[in-house]
């Protein structure tokens, strides 16, 4: 299984409405085991996250209000990816895990700035 991110709406019932992916834009947000390998490691711990290391436990589910905060930590992990990366696998070499979770962290932001422009919130499962 892979994990997904999304950008939803709240709607006036206060019910999230989880929109279309646009063309274009991929919602590949990593591997299933990610939530505890990567986004929710010691290692994003260390660099002061407070969103990504909720995957390890549950989805995450990131309101309009707090977008912007979610955005600022993407950037701390984007400038910590070398920190980041796991050695899990020996068949993948670390440069290889560098760029998947480069990938799927711009995936993240794409989504975060798409929910900021619309007023919405991003949700990862």
């Amino acid at each position: 299984m892979s994990l997904s991110v999304d950008v939803f709406v709240v709607g006036g019932n206060g019910k999230i409405d989880v929109l279309d992916v646009p063309e274009g834009c991929s919602d590949l947000a990593g591997f299933e085991s990610w939530r505890t390998s990567v986004w929710g490691s010691e290692a994003v711990r260390s660099l002061g996250a407070s969103f990504f290391p909720v995957l390890a436990n549950e989805d995450l589910t990131v309101f309009p209000d707090h977008v912007a905060d979610l955005l600022a930590e993407c950037a701390v992990i984007r400038n910590n990816l070398e920190a980041v990366a796991p050695s899990i696998d020996p068949s993948k070499s670390h440069a290889e895990y560098v760029r998947q979770i480069s990938q799927r962290l711009q995936n993240i932001e794409t989504a975060a700035e798409r929910a900021q422009s619309l007023g919405g919130g991003v949700l990862i499962w």
